[in-house]
């Protein structure tokens, strides 16, 4: 099979993740697109965070139905930071003969060189990029194009979505509405469980 990697926290997953999960499951031609909700963060501190349960839950209620996407708690059943390379060394080890590909933000891209184990993830999986502002082709082919792996790279393009979890965090709190910036199950979630400040269902629709 062909596979997607979508690793993230997730906090929380809103319609700019599914929209960047379905450009790379139809530009890849992916079987399927696997959703990767971050135990322990090993690069940064998860801001507001409701903890990997909720951010699980999050995800699977983002993408139920659509049978182009899975939800995997590979990284909340392993002890310690959720580093990629583990993630596709399990992920392989599992499943030798599937084809990986790592989805990746360009600013995710640029920062490769700094994670751990760079070159062992690029030997692993093919990294599919969106390009994202000053995240261009040309500055992450500068940045990662001599490491062994580079050259398989593929650049997904993708509709401008200005949406990011920051932001629905801080509506939340205000008191502001979320609805269709996050899918309906997501918001009512939010609401319900009174997470990043919120008091009530965000949206009319269980």
């Amino acid at each position: 099979m062909r596979v997607g990697i979508y690793g993230g926290v997730f906090n929380p997953p809103h319609h700019g993740h599914l929209i960047a999960a379905q450009e790379a499951h139809t530009q890849l031609g992916l079987d399927v697109v696997v959703w990767i909700p971050a135990g322990v963060a090993p690069h940064r501190q998860v801001e507001e965070d409701p903890g990997p349960e909720a951010r699980f839950e999050m995800a699977e209620l983002a993408t139920v139905g659509d049978e182009r996407f899975r939800v995997s708690r590979i990284e909340l059943e392993r002890e310690g930071p959720s580093y990629t390379v583990d993630t596709l060394r399990q992920l392989r080890e599992r499943e030798p003969d599937d084809e990986l590909f790592l989805i990746l933000g360009g600013d995710q891209a640029l920062a490769l060189p700094n994670w751990h184990e760079p070159l062992q993830v690029l030997d692993l999986a093919t990294l599919a990029v969106f390009e994202r502002g000053s995240s261009t082709r040309n500055a992450i082919g500068i940045t990662i194009g001599r490491m062994a792996g580079a050259e398989r790279v593929r650049f997904l393009q993708m509709p401008r979505i200005d949406i990011s979890s920051t932001m629905v965090r801080r509506r939340a709190a205000q008191r502001q509405p979320i609805r269709y910036l996050v899918p309906d199950k997501v918001a009512n979630f939010i609401g319900g469980q009174s997470l990043y400040g919120a008091s009530e269902p965000a949206s009319t629709n269980a």
